[in-house]
C-alpha cells in the first residue's frame, strides 16, 4: 500500500488490521534501521558524517531530511544504501507470517516510496490511497509539518496520477472517516479474494507467482 504524504496510508492500514491483515509500516522498519547502532545510522555516517546523529546516536531524521530532500543526488545516494536494509527486513517479515500456524489471509506492507523505487512491482497487488493535494497540505499542517518541508515532500513523490497509473486498487480518501471505513470493507473483500485464488493456483493477473 502507498500513497502521498498525508494521503491517510497509516489510517486505511490500521482499518485493514482491524478485519485480519497482518500489517507492517516500513517506516516503523526505518526507525529501527535508524536507531542507536542500527545498521541505517551507520549507513548514514559513512555518507554524511556523524553530524547526522542525535545525542542518543539514533539519525536525526528532520535533520537528515533537510539535507537530502531536494537534493536528487543526496537522495539516491541514501535510497540505494538503505533500501537494501529495508527490503531484507520486510523479506524476514513475509518469512515469518509464512511460518505462523494459520498464516494470515492478507499481509499489507504500508510504504511512501514503492512507486517512486519500482519495487511495487514485488507485490500480489498494489493499493494506492489518494486525496486533492490541497487536502493532503492541510492535513501535513495540522500534523506540524513545517510548510516549506511539506513542499520538498511533496516535490520528491511521485504523483497520484503516477501511482494510480500502476495501481490495482485505489482508495479515495477525501471524506470522513465513515466513508474510509466503507472502503476499507470493500477493499478487505477483494484482497481475500485474490488471496483465496492465489491459494488455489489460480496466479493469473497476479505480477509475481505465488511463493
Amino acid at each position: 500500500m502507498t500513497g502521498g504524504l498525508a494521503s491517510g496510508k497509516s489510517t486505511l492500514a490500521s482499518l485493514l488490521a482491524g478485519h485480519g491483515a497482518a500489517v507492517r509500516d516500513a517506516d516503523e522498519l526505518v526507525a529501527g534501521l535508524y536507531g542507536p547502532d542500527g545498521a541505517g545510522a551507520r549507513v548514514v555516517v559513512e555518507l554524511f558524517g556523524a553530524e547526522m546523529l542525535s545525542a542518543s546516536g539514533a539519525v536525526d531524521r528532520q535533520r537528515l531530511g533537510a539535507l537530502v530532500l531536494g537534493e536528487p543526488a543526496r537522495r539516491r545516494r541514501l535510497e540505494e544504501a538503505v533500501h537494501p536494509l529495508v527490503r531484507a527486513g520486510i523479506a524476514s517479515w513475509f518469512a515469518d507470517l509464512g511460518r505462523r500456524i494459520p498464516a494470515p489471509e492478507v499481509a499489507v506492507l504500508e510504504a511512501a516510496l514503492l512507486v517512486e523505487t519500482g519495487s511495487w512491482r514485488d507485490y500480489h497487488r498494489l493499493v494506492v490511497v489518494t486525496a486533492p493535494v490541497d487536502v493532503r497540505r492541510a492535513r501535513a499542517l495540522a500534523a506540524g509539518w513545517p510548510a516549506d518541508a511539506i513542499d520538498r515532500v511533496l516535490e520528491a513523490q511521485a504523483s497520484d496520477a503516477e501511482r494510480e497509473a500502476v495501481a490495482d486498487y485505489v482508495v479515495r480518501n477525501d471524506g470522513d472517516g465513515e466513508n474510509l471505513a466503507e472502503a476499507a470493507a470493500r477493499l478487505w473483500d477483494a484482497l481475500r479474494h485474490d488471496a483465496a485464488a492465489l491459494a488455489s493456483g489460480q496466479a493469473d493477473g497476479f505480477r509475481r507467482p505465488a511463493p
